[in-house]
């Protein structure tokens, strides 16, 4: 049983990344119809600005933690201006705007690998080494701070998104945008809210991840496992990007609790394509033909 608790443990601390993560390429989805692959650029960056900010800066680390998530937000909200807000203004495909995302993404790492270079980097330690030992189960400092960063992370966006004046914009934007604009709603103002909510959340899960690892160039890579998780909780949806997060975080500490670390990925991927075959709605999602 205590193995059982162990793993429990291990698989909601991952997930709980995924989840800040998966929320950001949903918030897109939602209201501009296209997958966001820049995504996992500000993550990275998020993990670079964290570990600088804490050792070349010397930087506190509750005071590293909210630059990391300004500078991450800054970024996201940088790239819809310059990347994505010129296609929209030229009614572009939404072919452009996934290849456009592509571009980016593959940009900020590879200026990241000429500038400050492909080194792994380690964070000082915050927390200490020592686990908590609860019951047999010993639970990292690091797993239980992710755990309460995303809880309050995700609940302070969902407070947003459902009990506030812009929140309502962007849940009448994500069911129509073109009568949501008849009707006043500042849609520039919404997709800047998106990106910034979006973009500070993924700072935030590029440096506990860095902090639990390491930090390196292609750390944006993980957010594929992220993008797993927002479809098979259904794109657009944010409980569904969360419970699919959760989920997968689970399932991949379970095939590694059985001797399978080496099948995680493989299993991962193949969630993927059997839900894209049975439901390509995902668990919450709405089906449309125009998404892409």
């Amino acid at each position: 049983m205590s193995v059982f608790f162990q793993q429990l443990v291990n698989g909601l601390s991952l997930g709980s990344v995924y989840a800040l993560m998966a929320v950001g390429y949903s918030l897109v989805y939602s209201i501009m119809n296209f997958s966001n692959f820049a995504h996992g650029g500000v993550i990275m960056v998020g993990a670079y600005i964290g570990f600088f900010a804490m050792t070349a800066l010397g930087l506190p680390f509750a005071v590293a933690f909210f630059v990391c998530g300004a500078g991450a937000g800054l970024l996201a909200v940088l790239l819809e201006r310059l990347v994505y807000r010129p296609l929209r203004s030229r009614n572009a495909p939404f072919l452009y705007f996934i290849i456009s995302a592509m571009g980016a993404s593959i940009f900020l790492e590879n200026f990241v690998i000429a500038t400050i270079g492909p080194t792994f980097r380690t964070y000082p330690p915050v927390f200490g080494s020592a686990p908590f030992n609860v019951g047999g189960i010993s639970i990292g400092r690091i797993d239980v701070f992710m755990i309460i960063v995303a809880a309050l992370g995700l609940l302070l966006l969902m407070f947003i998104i459902e009990k506030t004046k812009i929140g309502l914009a962007i849940r009448a934007s994500s069911y129509n945008i073109k009568a949501s604009t008849l009707m006043g709603v500042n849609v520039n103002m919404v997709i800047f809210t998106i990106f910034l909510l979006g973009g500070v959340l993924a700072g935030y899960a590029g440096m506990l991840f860095g902090m639990k690892y390491t930090v390196y160039p292609q750390i944006g890579n993980i957010t594929t496992k992220s993008f797993i998780a927002a479809v098979f909780g259904g794109l657009g949806s944010l409980p569904g990007a969360i419970i699919g997060s959760l989920i997968l975080g689970l399932l991949e500490t379970s095939i590694s609790a059985i001797g399978l670390s080496s099948w995680r990925d493989l299993f991962s991927f193949a969630v993927l394509i059997f839900v894209l075959v049975i439901k390509p709605s995902g668990l919450m999602g709405k089906f449309t033909e125009d998404k892409a």
